[in-house]
Formats: structure tokens, sequence, C-alpha cells
């Protein structure tokens, strides 16, 4: 859900503002704070779409505020608008705190829109593409070419592994099991191109996701097992501290 943190230590400000919010974006979140403290305190345990601050807070100033705000990494470019009685400081909170807008008082609720419905809308627009991106990677395919005119689509999110047969590549998936005719392992990386099969081996490239268990054979050989999968791929040593840091990072089952 979009949220909106109101920052406004006159309560009828803050009610005027937060009804003309919510007559326009009903199913907005928003959260209020009369101070500074106890805005960082929302701040830091949600998860802020956009902070609308007084410049002039009673104990301290917004502008501060919104500096602090700035020097949290996930907030350096979120939208950001002061609220204010004067135009006077705005400059310098353009410069300092690179916000967005202001918002002049008394509320006109007109103008107020016009300027939430600018940026709401390109947030809103922003986060669906993103949302569009990651499922456009989520659904992606690899077409097999089994061998002359005949081809399947297997998900790579349902790759387990992939070992080198001869002058082909076995395609070990939760489907099944595809023979890509004709391919070396380097070729066929290249067309998956997705940073969770990586390879192992020579011969071998694994989903980092499903790997279960990684068990050593000797100094330059590891098997790598996956849960409920009866087949194994092998682990070579010049890929073994890539592969062994990507799985601590998932952090399953590693014998050395």
């Amino acid at each position: 859900m979009y949220s909106i943190i109101l920052v406004e230590d006159d309560s009828m400000q803050r009610e005027v503002l937060k009804t003309m919010i919510l007559s326009t974006y009903s199913s907005i979140k928003i959260y209020e704070a009369d101070s500074e403290s106890t805005a960082l305190d929302i701040i830091k345990n949600n998860d802020i779409n956009m902070f609308l601050i007084d410049i002039s807070l009673k104990d301290s100033s917004g502008l501060d505020l919104a500096m602090k705000i700035r020097n949290m990494t996930k907030y350096e470019f979120t939208q950001l608008v002061f609220l204010t009685t004067h135009v006077d400081y705005m400059l310098q909170a353009f410069k300092q705190t690179h916000c967005y807008d202001y918002i002049l008082k008394p509320y006109d609720k007109h103008m107020v829109q016009v300027m939430l419905n600018k940026l709401i809308n390109k947030d809103i627009y922003d986060l669906n593409n993103e949302n569009n991106e990651l499922d456009k990677v989520e659904d992606k395919e690899l077409v097999i070419k089994i061998r002359n005119g005949i081809f399947v689509r297997a998900k790579i999110k349902n790759i387990l592994f992939i070992e080198v047969n001869g002058r082909n590549c076995e395609v070990n998936t939760f489907d099944g099991v595809y023979t890509y005719s004709n391919i070396s392992l380097k070729k066929i990386l290249q067309l998956i191109n997705h940073e969770d099969i990586i390879q192992s081996h020579k011969s071998f490239a694994v989903n980092k996701n499903y790997i279960f268990k990684i068990e050593k054979l000797d100094l330059r050989l590891s098997y790598i097992y996956f849960k409920d999968y009866s087949k194994t791929a092998l682990l070579g040593y010049k890929f073994k501290k890539n592969i062994v840091l990507e799985f601590k990072e998932v952090g399953k089952y590693y014998v050395k």
C-alpha cells in the first residue's frame, strides 16, 4: 500500500490536509506525527513513499528532519514535500534536501490535489514498472531444441542444473530432463542469461537457489545435492569459492 507520513505539529492543520488527501486517495495509508522524534520512529519502522513535512515544527526544524531522512540510504530519493506559510526558506530547502515541491498554508484543496496527483501517479507508475520487470524475470523461459524441428519451453526458475553430455546439454528441471542438442555450456548460459544459474564445473551449471548440500569428494571435486532430486552435479575447484559464497547466503547445508 502506498504510504505518506504527515509531519505537522498543528493538529487542526494536519487533519485538514489529511482529509484533502483521503478525499482523492482513500486507499493510501497516512501516518501522522507532531514532532521530529515521533516522525523518525515511524519512518524507521515502516516503508514510506512520500514525506509531507512542516518546515517550521515547534520542537525542531522540518529542514533538519528532512536532512536526517535524506541520510537514510533507502530514503535518499523518496518524494519529499514541505508544508510552509512562507516561500522564503524554499530555495535553501530545495538545495539542501532535494525536496520535490512545497504546499503553501492555508491549504488550497485543488492545488494540493494537483501536486499530489503528479507525484503519487509517478510513484505508482514506477512501482508498477518495477513489478512488471520482476514478473518478466520470473516468467523467463529457455526454448530447448530437442532435435531438428522439435522444441520445448522450460521456465528458467524451474531449472535445477545443466550437465554437458558430449555435444549436447541435459537440462534438469522440476518437470523433467530435456536434452538440448548441439550446444555448448557456454552458449546455453548466454541464452539463459540469469544470475541464479551459475557454472559450477566445466561440464555443469546449477541453480544456486536449489542447492541442498555440498559434499567434498577429493581435493579438486565436490558433489552438489538438490533437495528431493536423486541426481547430483559436480563442483570443480576453480568454481568452488563462488558457489560456496552464494550457497552460504541462502543458508542451507555445507559439508567441507
